[in-house]
């Protein structure tokens, strides 16, 4: 869900306090020289603070509650507010420098997924991509995002857009801060992972997807799931929110149940084998396994879900049909699917066969 600011009317231009100090001192009948001598104050002082060249201080505020009779938290909110307009009015015309860079992004399913509201003045959506960011300036996404970018191993044939990897891994970031995940425990991370291995089999994810994330919490792992963002091209990502929690994030983009788990219990191998740094991003079918931690993960993935020596003595009893896959899988306590997923990537079995045994998600943003 998008988050709004209270109050959001604001004036385009807000008063200074001296115009209102102004009004009162006519309607009392009252000179700026005489309202100096009762508060002590040099006249050159009120002077300016009726121009709008002199900040009204608390103590002032405090001297004009004593004088006219008029609360100095009157007078501090009317400076407050007028000191605030300055700063925005000032901020407006350094975010228009900033015009086009929103358009980078892929604001329409951003909107669509409800990441940030839908706006149709330019500044209003520069602030809305810097809350959902949470950077203060256009400056500062660049030092934190493009540093997390550049962290990553991106394939070369398979360039991905910065903007819209960006914006969906700070979704990620931003569903996990939504968690409340204990420490991190490598111990009970791995108990955990044997656990969800059960859940492969659950085929609703109504009903796994909550009971993923519960048991990955315990251990201080939040899971996070986010659909695709055109052009992100991600479909797993692995990061450390800090020393103590880690974040699984999964996008569907294959949205086949053996690609999921596969891609689940791959970055739950980063987790496990590889340092807090890093970011790691998976990016399309094929891209792992070709540096030595990736390697890692995956052969950390398959083992979990199936075992070589396992693999290899099904295998060795002869062809795989529909039927003996199924038997295989429930001897393995796993999706038929992933069994498929695992021979058409092993070459036993053509990417066009045993494809209807697979689970296949999509995305629903809403309740029907």
């Amino acid at each position: 869900m998008t988050e709004r600011l209270l109050n959001q009317y604001r004036p385009e231009v807000v008063s200074a306090p001296g115009e209102t100090l102004a009004e009162v001192l006519a309607d009392r009948g009252m000179s700026q020289a005489e309202l100096a001598e009762r508060m002590g104050r040099p006249k050159k002082t009120i002077s300016e603070i009726i121009g709008g060249k002199a900040e009204l201080m608390p103590e002032t505020a405090l001297q004009l509650e004593r004088v006219l009779s008029v609360p100095a938290s009157f007078w501090s909110n009317l400076e407050r507010n007028f000191r605030d307009s300055l700063a925005r009015a000032a901020e407006k015309q350094e975010l228009l420098k900033h015009a086009d860079w929103p358009r980078r992004f892929p604001l329409a399913q951003m909107e669509e997924y409800d990441l940030i509201p839908r706006e149709s003045d330019p500044v209003e959506r520069i602030r809305s991509l810097l809350a959902y960011f949470a950077v203060s300036t256009v400056e500062q996404w660049q030092s934190v995002y493009q540093g997390i970018a550049v962290a990553y191993r991106r394939p070369a044939r398979f360039e991905p857009d910065l903007y819209a990897l960006t914006a969906w891994l700070r979704a990620g970031e931003r569903e996990a801060q939504s968690m409340e995940c204990a420490s991190f425990d490598l111990n009970a991370f791995r108990a955990a992972l044997v656990e969800a291995r059960a859940l492969t089999t659950v085929i609703d994810p109504k009903l796994f997807v909550p009971q993923l994330q519960a048991l990955m919490c315990r251990c201080g792992v939040a899971v996070a799931f986010v659909p695709e963002l055109k052009g992100s091209r991600a479909s797993g990502a692995t990061r450390w929110l800090g020393a103590q929690r880690a974040l699984i994030q999964l996008s569907l983009r294959y949205k086949s149940n053996d690609h999921l788990w596969f891609t689940f219990f791959h970055e739950a191998g980063h987790i496990a084998l590889h340092g807090k740094r890093e970011v790691f991003v998976e990016f399309h079918k094929g891209s792992t396994g070709t540096e030595a931690r990736e390697a890692e993960a995956d052969q950390f993935a398959a083992e979990i879900l199936i075992p070589r020596r396992d693999l290899q003595l099904f295998l060795a009893e002869g062809r795989p049909s529909e039927a003996r896959v199924r038997s295989f899988a429930s001897e393995c306590g796993i999706a038929p699917g992933i069994v498929v997923g695992r021979l058409q990537h092993e070459e036993v079995l053509p990417y066009s066969h045993l494809n209807a045994i697979k689970i296949w998600y999509d995305w629903k943003l809403s309740e029907d």
